[in-house]
């Protein structure tokens, strides 16, 4: 059965938040290149931690400019202040993409379709699923991409778009649920990525990246 209503409060919420969802939409296509790279470190930082620590990190970062600076980033991410989870693990990811950056850019410049990209990026970068992949080409400007986090699975359920849990942990599941998502965002006429900014400020009350 296709769902083509928004549900009551869902409607209201993406009335009142709609200009700032937009404008969060036009800054990330507004993202220049050259910070392409620490878009990246922050979706390596955010799954399992939460993304007001994975900013912190990535302000330090880019302020002790980690793309050409020899430096070991696991500090950063083990601070108390801003702890990310499995600090370690992701400080090796950190390091391998600042590594494997020239190459993977060249290799970006050759693609101009989100979902060859986010292939691209899901073989190529440690730490990177679809999710990820989907998240960190968003940040950047691409469009309709699903970033299939608890939060949306939780709102998409609450919309009847699915009528129980699904795992996305694999990748015919997730592109399974992000079909689905797509035809409901036609349906009710909100772009998908308005559609995830909205479902996330109803989870967490906050329109971030």
């Amino acid at each position: 059965m296709t769902v083509v209503h928004l549900p009551a409060d869902v409607a209201t919420a993406y009335t009142e938040t709609k200009s700032k969802i937009q404008q969060r939409l036009r800054d990330f296509a507004a993202v220049p290149k050259s910070s392409w790279f620490y878009e990246f470190c922050f979706c390596l930082c955010t799954p399992q931690s939460k993304a007001e620590h994975a900013m912190i990190v990535v302000e330090g970062l880019t302020s002790r400019d980690f793309l050409t600076s020899e430096f070991d980033p696991v500090y950063l991410l083990a601070d108390k202040r801003h702890y990310i989870r499995f600090h370690n693990v992701k400080a090796r990811r950190l390091l391998a993409l600042r590594r494997q950056w020239p190459t993977l850019v060249q290799a970006m410049d050759r693609l101009d379709n989100a979902r060859q990209l986010r292939e691209l990026l899901v073989d190529s970068v440690d730490g990177f699923g679809l999710k990820e992949a989907s998240h960190v080409l968003r940040n950047i400007g691409y469009r309709d991409l699903a970033i299939l986090d608890r939060h949306i699975l939780r709102m998409l359920l609450y919309c009847g778009v699915l009528q129980e849990c699904h795992k996305v942990s694999t990748q015919s599941g997730y592109l399974q649920v992000e079909t689905l998502a797509l035809d409901y965002s036609k349906n009710v006429g909100i772009p998908l990525d308005e559609l995830d900014l909205l479902f996330w400020f109803m989870n967490t009350g906050k329109i971030l990246k």
